[in-house]
């Protein structure tokens, strides 16, 4: 089992994943660096290999399904997933690692809203979009996590080995939060700062699209926990009838 494994899902990120294995790397010199590949046709993988990284492949497109083979293939102490398009600084990367394996945190989220996320993003509708979602999911489940989607988190194993990856895109990173919050985990907020992509490096994230997802998401996962509660108290309510009928 490693200490600590950096987890770096990434697609055609071969302007920027050199510098971030590098950077990572140094930041966090124990840790075992670990790409996965979801078919890149830019040179990604071996970029990634030249600059130290383990190099794996998911051959099924998307985030979620990325995540999902990096869940299930490796055992660590701590993990710490970050974006190969370099918009997260790794200088928030040990405090992260920290939170997880000294106090015990099951996922540090990093917030980037709280700091550069807003300036530095030239997207139009992600910031308004970020901020619904971090707001409609605070206020169902009475939560207090400062970044929803957020690509920049520290996981313990126990997040890892019991987290249901249902999605397969984007969308990953809010399901991440709900199981959290659902689970009575506990979540940290670390203040992180961002940057904008790269001249020339294209997000994959569709504003419109992958935003209707999420919405999709986070009601469906809401209509399942309410029919949970309604055939709980319907079971309750009829255990209660038959003793009256006693």
């Amino acid at each position: 089992m490693d200490r600590i494994a950096v987890l770096i899902p990434c697609y055609n990120e071969s302007q920027t994943i050199e510098k971030v294995v590098r950077d990572i790397s140094a930041a966090l010199p124990e840790a075992v660096v670990y790409v996965y590949d979801n078919n890149s046709t830019d040179g990604t993988g071996e970029l990634a290999r030249a600059a130290g990284a383990v190099v794996r492949r998911e051959r099924r497109q998307g985030k979620g399904s990325v995540i999902r083979r990096m869940f299930r293939e490796i055992d660590a102490r701590c993990y710490l997933m970050l974006d190969g398009d370099d918009t997260y600084p790794v200088q928030a990367a040990p405090e992260m690692v920290r939170l997880v394996l000294e106090e015990e945190a099951d996922m540090v989220v990093g917030d980037r809203l709280s700091s550069t996320y807003f300036q530095e993003n030239k997207r139009p509708f992600h910031g308004f979009g970020n901020t619904l979602v971090r707001a409609s999911i605070n206020r169902l489940f009475g939560s207090d996590i400062r970044d929803i989607m957020t690509g920049y988190r520290a996981f313990s194993y126990q997040f890892a080995k019991t987290f249901p990856v249902l999605s397969s895109g984007f969308e990953i990173e809010t399901e991440m939060t709900i199981h959290a919050v659902d689970k009575k985990m506990w979540v940290e907020n670390v203040v992180v700062d961002y940057r904008d992509r790269a001249e020339g490096s294209l997000s994959k994230l569709n504003t419109y699209s992958d935003g209707a997802k999420v919405l999709f998401t986070i009601g469906l996962i809401l209509f399942g926990f309410i029919m949970f509660i309604n055939i709980s108290l319907t079971r309750i309510l009829k255990k209660g009838d038959r003793k009256n009928d006693r």
